[in-house]
């Protein structure tokens, strides 16, 4: 466990931190815009780049560009749903979203207003969609902006210490603790079950289907 941890760590930490950081700003850009979002895994590519910071500087500069490349994301679905919306749910790809889905994010935003915008960053394929879907119910950009940039800022911050905090955590323990490689797992799967949970409770908040 140990020897390839260090491996790992070590990849991730010679990659050019600036290439790294704009990786994962792209990545996330991404994920957060429309369709593309349901395929790629932007909180792993947080959670590797996480682990390849070396200093405050570096962390603090992958939480800002995460949060602007979430921003550029959902606001790209955002104009999307606002220009070409009832275009895109009813071509191919939105049909392949399929029509539930498409509801629930209209009914969750009809429902819950700039809270449907901050709660769903947090929830899958609805992080996706409802950018699109305020866009296409008319919502004010400034109003969409002034709720998805704080819940961006959260999810960006979250992600990107857990991911430092294990790096370092097994950094320092490597050397004196054999099973440091097993702290640091445990650290990931703490934080991804505890995201399973922030995610259940949160979905309390979508409207159920009559």
């Amino acid at each position: 466990m140990n020897a390839f941890l260090d491996w790992f760590l070590a990849s991730v930490g010679t990659i050019d931190p600036v290439l790294r950081i704009g990786l994962a700003g792209l990545a996330i850009l991404l994920e957060t815009s429309v369709l593309i979002g349901l395929v790629i895994p932007g909180d792993t590519v947080v959670l590797v780049a996480a682990t390849g910071t070396q200093s405050t500087v570096e962390y603090i500069a992958l939480i800002l560009t995460i949060v602007v490349g979430s921003l550029i994301g959902e606001s790209i679905g955002f104009a999307l749903g606002h220009t070409f919306g009832p275009a895109i749910q009813h071509s191919k790809i939105g049909r392949w979203i399929g029509h539930k889905n498409w509801v629930a994010a209209e009914r969750f935003l009809d429902h819950r207003g700039g809270w449907a915008i901050f709660i769903s960053r947090f929830l899958p394929v609805l992080h996706s969609i409802v950018p699109l879907t305020a866009g296409i119910a008319g919502m004010h950009y400034r109003r969409f902006v002034a709720w998805t940039v704080p819940a961006c800022a959260l999810w960006a911050t979250a992600y990107v210490t857990v991911g430092r905090t294990a790096a370092v955590t097994y950094e320092q323990l490597n050397q004196s603790v054999q099973f440091a490689g097993y702290i640091f797992v445990g650290i990931i799967l703490l934080f991804i079950a505890v995201m399973a949970l922030v995610k259940k409770s949160l979905g309390r908040y979508t409207p159920k289907d009559d």
